[in-house]
């Protein structure tokens, strides 16, 4: 079985960075796919170049999204993959600077599972990390990639 990559849509490159290292202290095998804004996110979904190649680019396991990225809000990638059945399922977690109520109220009426604010010190962040490695990459259950047709019927 493939490990499936988490896309993390950021366009502060410092923030990638700490991030990645976080990851990597975790031990967090899954591959993090990083663009730079919004409209590359919903380009990388949808397999438009220079994504286009799927065994280069898979289908990711779970989003992070940064609320205001160029091009296209992190708000707006999310109402966008919500309208759309192959990517609906796909757990999406805003990963934001913002603390503001109406943001967060704003992500969970898109349809955000979970809505971070990034911390400030590294060890805060590396236990953020940890958190989202212990529930949404190892107890949590997603969809298989290449399913998403919903058939109705009940199991």
């Amino acid at each position: 079985m493939t490990i499936r990559p988490i896309l993390y849509a950021e366009d502060e490159e410092d923030d990638v960075f700490f991030l990645k290292s976080a990851f990597a202290q975790a031990g967090i095998a899954h591959p993090l796919r990083v663009v730079a804004d919004g409209q590359l996110a919903i380009n990388y979904l949808s397999g438009l170049p220079p994504y286009t190649d799927r065994v280069q680019h898979p289908l990711p396991c779970l989003v992070l999204l940064d609320i205001k990225m160029p091009n296209q809000s992190g708000i707006e990638v999310l109402k966008w993959m919500r309208a759309n059945p192959a990517f609906s399922s796909i757990p999406v977690i805003m990963l934001s600077s913002s603390n503001g109520d109406a943001d967060i109220h704003r992500a969970y009426i898109q349809g955000a599972n979970g809505y971070l604010v990034k911390p400030g010190k590294r060890e805060e962040l590396l236990s953020m990390v940890k958190a989202i490695r212990d529930y949404w990459l190892l107890q949590n259950r997603a969809i298989r990639e290449g399913i998403i047709e919903i058939t109705g019927a009940s199991s």
